[in-house]
């Protein structure tokens, strides 16, 4: 197997990072598009119940995707460390093991499909009306789980060699894939909730087919990696323990999330409406920050892949000071326009005012937000993935004493966006309590000296 070598890390400038940031912010701010139109779409039906169904759908089937999110965040750790190595072969070996694990998860999701459903309408507390909604969007919808989860290992491949404007692409394909089926199916067909699910499944299947086809223009070659390297023990050991943290780090922010959702879906359809527009702001939000996030992971992992502290250095600080200025805009810009957003998404007259009474919560929280957004992007660059799972368990540990209290005190959903942004801000300051003493282990031993002249890449 040959590939051309892979390219030491340069040392970390603005342009640098807005270079690869700006690309996968517009590719992510496609991702809540795609919610504001699923939910106008069936918002202009007038049925909050529909409404909520939509939008508890969508928490849903990011619980259950977003769980194996290291599938995608894992992939670009590792790869990005073998480019910054510059060990071609290992890039391929990294993709061909994520999409092997993307497609037995996805298979194994699909054949649990009735399980999974019972647990996930239980747990929502969603009305009878939202239930009946939901049932058959779910049991469309979960069969594109193997090319979702396949695609997170294409993304986070294409993600840690730097070409984010390849991952732009492919976000943006899908999305836009996506919202026309949706426009096409929900209106033009009228085929409802079930219509969306459809659109859901098509756009999905259609973007594994051209993510791997914009690898093979990589020469990527994941499927001619040889078995027995794919079961080497070292590696499979290292891959598995990087990804168990991933996930059980994943799992504890989803279920910040699910108690979020479900906690608000006991107040009420018209309050589960509500949250489900705001939370569509606040992803708005969350998405400008990720892209920062990838490009600490793309920067940060491939600096330590060529054993090059002072690039990891200036990489993470610059990819912090770049998150928090964008958290400041974009809260800003959130407490001013929500109003205009809302009704935009909804012609329901007692959603749009709860949804308003709620917005300045909603509108800090993109600040708040910032800084673990970044970390997370240094922590998987890094691979210092049982260090994220253990600080979000301290922080979902604070969360739920703050929603103890919040309930205690009788606060509604004021208390529990009080309760949510307090889960923000500990993960923040966890991450930045344990940076220099993971910093100090990974390369106070390295007496290697960095090599930043770029040869080539896998672009």
């Amino acid at each position: 197997m040959t590939h051309p070598p892979a390219a030491a890390p340069v040392l970390p400038t603005h342009r640098r990072v807005l270079a690869l940031a700006l690309p996968m912010t517009l590719a992510n701010v496609t991702t809540p598009m795609l919610g504001f139109v699923g939910a106008a779409v069936i918002g202009r039906l007038g049925d909050a119940a529909l409404l909520g169904a939509v939008a508890l759908g969508a928490v849903i089937f990011d619980a259950i995707f977003w769980s194996f999110g290291a599938l995608r965040m894992a992939t670009a750790g590792m790869t990005a460390q073998a480019v910054g190595a510059r060990d071609a072969a290992e890039v391929d070996r990294v993709l061909a093991r994520a999409l092997a694990a993307g497609a037995v998860i996805g298979l194994s999701l699909v054949a649990l499909q009735e399980p999974i459903a019972q647990l996930a309408f239980a747990v929502s507390g969603a009305s009878a009306a939202v239930i009946a909604g939901i049932a058959t969007y779910f049991h469309i919808r979960i069969l594109s789980a193997p090319f979702v989860l396949a695609s997170y290992g294409v993304l986070g491949s294409v993600l840690g060699r730097g070409r984010t404007d390849l991952g732009l692409l492919l976000q943006v394909a899908i999305n836009l894939v996506n919202i026309g089926l949706t426009l096409a199916f929900v209106l033009g067909l009228g085929l409802g909730l079930a219509g969306a699910a459809l659109a859901a499944l098509c756009a999905e299947a259609a973007g594994l087919g051209l993510g791997l086809l914009v690898l093979a223009r990589l020469d990527a070659r994941p499927f001619r990696v040889p078995l027995r390297e794919l079961r080497d023990a070292a590696a499979l050991r290292r891959t598995v323990s990087v990804n168990v943290d991933v996930v059980l780090r994943t799992l504890a922010l989803i279920t910040a999330i699910v108690l979020f959702s479900a906690l608000g879906a006991r107040q009420g359809d018209v309050v589960l409406a509500a949250n489900s527009i705001l939370w569509n702001l606040f992803l708005i939000g969350g998405f400008f920050l990720d892209g920062f996030a990838t490009a600490a992971e793309t920067l940060c992992g491939q600096a330590v892949g060529a054993r090059d502290a002072e690039a990891f250095r200036r990489a993470s600080t610059l990819s912090l000071l770049w998150c928090l200025g964008f958290g400041i805009g974009v809260s800003l810009l959130a407490l001013g326009g929500g109003a205009a957003f809302i009704d935009g998404v909804t012609t329901s007259a007692a959603v749009r005012e709860t949804a308003r009474a709620y917005l300045p919560l909603a509108a800090l929280a993109p600040l708040v937000a910032a800084a673990p957004f970044a970390y997370d992007g240094i922590y998987i660059g890094a691979t210092w993935t049982r260090a994220m799972r253990n600080l979000m368990l301290g922080a979902l540990t604070i969360y739920g004493v703050v929603l103890a209290v919040v309930q205690s005190l009788n606060l509604g959903n004021t208390g529990l966006w009080l309760a949510f942004v307090a889960f923000l801000g500990a993960r923040g300051l966890f991450q930045a309590f344990a940076f220099p003493g993971l910093a100090r282990a990974t390369f106070g031993t390295s007496s290697a000296k960095p090599i930043r002249k770029t040869a080539s890449d896998f672009a």
